[in-house]
């Protein structure tokens, strides 16, 4: 099994089960929603976290594969894919090296993790090599505010946020996604853009 002792913030964990449930009644789950209608067949997601996620892809998804490194949030997600409508295996290891070979999935999802991930070109790099030809990148995260004030404040809280919050960037740089997206992983691959940014 991999070691997955870097990844684990028990307090961030405690702290993210509270703030994802009260997020998903204010409006979050539309978002989930947005951000997966439409796909189909097998998805990976990555930073599956507590599970929030399941009971939002569509009855059209024939399996989810779900990867979380934390040791509680894993246990949460275990919880979740028990009651999910469609089927979830939850596995641990993480983002940057995913237990699964080549283009074998229909979808990949990041949601709400790529702003903790140290290295997120690799994991991108990641997400594109387990999808098949025309499968989608559907991805759901925070990025740094298009308004500058407010981006001055997000960069200036991150280096305290982060040490705080399971390493949870403010200030995620919404171009590295899109740069990303659009990005063709070889010569017959394409990533098709989809997804809501929060910023």
């Amino acid at each position: 099994m991999a070691d997955l002792s870097e990844f684990q913030h028990p307090r961030c964990a405690r702290m993210y089960e509270r703030i994802s449930a009260e997020s998903e009644q204010r409006g979050t789950a539309q978002h989930r929603d947005r951000a997966f209608a439409g796909l189909s067949g097998r998805v990976i997601e990555v930073g599956a976290g507590n599970g929030m996620n399941f009971g939002h892809y569509p009855n059209t998804v024939a399996e989810v594969v779900a990867v979380e490194p934390e040791d509680h949030l894993r246990t949460l997600a275990e919880r979740a894919a028990e009651t999910a409508a469609v089927p979830v295996h939850v596995v641990a290891r993480h983002a940057t090296a995913l237990p699964v070979e080549d283009a074998t999935f229909d979808g990949t999802v990041a949601s709400l993790v790529l702003c903790s991930v140290a290295d997120v070109p690799a994991a991108l790099a990641e997400l594109r090599r387990v999808l098949k030809p025309n499968g989608q990148l559907r991805f759901f995260e925070h990025v740094r505010s298009t308004k500058p004030w407010f981006a001055l404040l997000e960069d200036a809280l991150t280096p305290l946020w982060s040490r705080v919050g399971g390493g949870c960037h403010l200030n995620l740089a919404a171009g590295l996604i899109q740069h990303h997206n659009r990005a063709r992983a070889d010569g017959d691959r394409f990533v098709e853009q989809q997804g809501d940014r929060l910023g």
